[in-house]
């Protein structure tokens, strides 16, 4: 028989499933567990606010596919963990969230820092727990990982008193456990929600929708952002031929920026080509996206005249916001080598095949065009205004020259104009490349992810774009980066304002900007250098690059113009090809 208290068993149990760095921030209702896991093999990283803990979590497991874990305590630690958690689960992202709770007898009485934790996280997590007896913890915490990481993966909450924590059991051997150190997958006949007898004629319809297309478009997203699923896709495209291919922000790396037919983000700030594409489009093949309101734009005018293929893991996305003509139920990583198979084994469609091809020549010339417009774009006022735009695209390059490859680098972003920038010009040519808060929109995500990614992937450079806006709401973790001496450069675009705010309030508002422009801008050269971090000033040096993209953390400010504003922009209730673009 093992004799184990429920803090041995919890830490254990993390060894068991692969865990090699937590994040959080201790108190006294989780004490017990971190006295535990300092004689463990796990590596603890001390954020200074819950919240960064939860995003550090993030940023391991959307750079790697893996499960990430943070703890805090009861109440107030908890609190500030639930940001994080709600935008792991708008996002789909796989993390196990351990809280602490006062002792099991205090529970209800107003204990100091004493809150629900599971009440607050149940409409935010995919599955919440509140364990009462310490021999559950042997099948609860597996079970978190498993629901995490399964099917449309998301936040799991596992809330533990501290007498829980504390208390001895007995058992006769520890469960079985699938290490998920990589993206756990089941077989691939589990991977279909559709009945396997409705799948042959499912594939066979979409496929000869697929052939006499004239104007298709793949339109990808977060759902299908990971190797398998971006190597499917590409041996797809390959076999197809031309078909135009627009992302949502989630889905950006699926496709190679490179690709001739990548037409870049759809939606509110999507360029031209891409929402064109869409709304011409007569078969529109939607792989892991959910056609969100922020890519359709007015619901209407997105893709009126197009036959939907949709192949999506989650059966409550199908048919939700629009109807599809055919429709699978399953990871992207298993139906797209059927659909390629259907497509290899069955003659072509001249007629058809040569339409796509006039098509999407048409969209190149569109796109190369309208982007040679939008990236030249840039405000007069001040007279030494940087292009926002043209310094993104250009970071991986000059990485290169600072002897940083362009592949081995991870970006993450914060929310506001340089996130839209970022997801624009930027060159993401790879799944997982591409970091950031998309359906949630959380202002200070970038930083700690950037912290997270950099933990799980130690031989990469992340580059985390930020905004003087979002930086300060976790600014304090500059400090966890400067102790962890990581690999990651932090960009921020200085305009004194909360920009696309300004931005809405200069097209929607009459310019009547309210609470947008900060009357007092910090040094945010000085609070790096105060956190031990090297500062670089990029509006004043030329060659910012060669100091930022040597070994360990580096901040660099780069000074533009409030009058810059991201465009194509499409206001509310708007079709995406009625975008402002002046």
């Amino acid at each position: 028989m093992i004799q184990a208290t429920g803090s041995q068993i919890i830490v254990k149990l993390l060894e068991m499933e692969g865990i090699t760095t937590v994040a959080g921030i201790p108190g006294g209702s989780i004490l017990p567990l971190y006295d535990e896991l300092n004689r463990s093999s796990i590596r603890h990283v001390l954020v200074r606010q819950e919240q960064a803990a939860g995003f550090i979590a993030q940023g391991i497991s959307r750079s790697t596919g893996g499960v990430g874990v943070c703890m805090a305590t009861s109440g107030p630690g908890a609190m500030n963990l639930l940001t994080a958690i709600a935008d792991a689960r708008c996002d789909s992202v796989p993390i196990v969230a351990i809280t602490g709770q006062v002792n099991t007898s205090l529970i209800g009485t107003d204990a100091f820092q004493e809150a629900d934790t599971f009440g607050l996280s149940f409409p935010i997590t995919k599955h919440s727990m509140m364990i009462k007896n310490p021999a559950d913890l042997l099948t609860a915490i597996p079970l978190a990982f498993s629901i995490a990481a399964a099917g449309r993966p998301g936040p799991v909450l596992v809330d533990i008193p501290r007498d829980v924590q504390t208390a001895v059991v007995e058992f006769e051997a520890w469960p079985q456990v699938q290490p998920v150190t990589v993206p756990r997958h089941s077989a691939p006949a589990e991977r279909f929600a559709t009945p396997a007898d409705r799948i042959p004629a499912l594939i066979s319809m979409m496929a000869d929708t697929l052939r006499s297309a004239s104007r298709p478009v793949l339109y990808a997203g977060g759902g299908c952002n990971d190797g398998a699923s971006a190597a499917a896709i590409g041996e797809f495209l390959a076999a197809y031929g031309d078909c135009a291919v627009v992302s949502s922000l989630m889905g950006i790396g699926v496709v190679p920026r490179s690709a001739a037919n990548n037409f870049g983000m759809v939606g509110m700030h999507g360029s031209s080509a891409a929402n064109r594409a869409m709304h011409d489009a007569d078969v529109v093949l939607a792989a892991g996206v959910r056609f969100d309101d922020r890519a359709t734009g007015a619901i209407a005018s997105f893709c009126p005249n197009a036959k939907i293929l949709h192949i999506d893991i989650d059966a409550a996305e199908i048919n939700k916001i629009l109807p599809s003509f055919a429709s699978l139920v399953c990871g992207v990583d298993h139906a797209f080598p059927l659909l390629t198979q259907a497509l290899r084994f069955a003659a072509p469609d001249a007629a058809a095949g040569k339409a796509r091809a006039e098509w999407t020549a048409t969209l190149r010339r569109l796109h190369a065009d309208t982007e040679s417009v939008e990236l030249g774009r840039s405000s007069a006022v001040p007279a030494d205004s940087v292009n926002p735009r043209a310094f993104i695209r250009n970071i991986p390059a000059l990485a290169e020259r600072a002897g940083v490859k362009a592949d081995d680098i991870i970006v993450t972003t914060d929310v506001g104009q340089h996130q839209m920038w970022s997801a624009q010009y930027y060159p993401v040519e790879h799944a997982r490349q591409f970091l950031t808060s998309g359906s949630l929109g959380t202002m200070g995500f970038g930083l700690p992810a950037a912290v997270g990614a950099a933990l799980a992937n130690p031989s990469r450079r992340v580059v985390c774009i930020s905004g003087d806006g979002s930086i300060l709401m976790n600014v304090q973790e500059l400090a966890t980066l400067a102790e962890l001496n990581l690999n990651v450069t932090v960009i921020v675009l200085q305009n004194g304002s909360l920009g696309m705010v300004r931005q809405q309030q200069q097209y929607l508002f009459g310019g009547n900007y309210s609470a947008s422009i900060f009357e007092k801008q910090p040094d945010l050269l000085a609070v790096a250098a105060g956190f031990g971090i090297d500062p670089v000033d990029a509006s004043a040096d030329a060659e910012w690059y060669r100091k930022a993209f040597t070994a360990g953390p580096h901040f660099v400010r780069l000074h533009i113009s409030m009058e810059e504003n991201v465009l194509p922009f499409v206001s509310a209730g708007k079709a995406n090809i009625d975008a402002i673009r002046d």
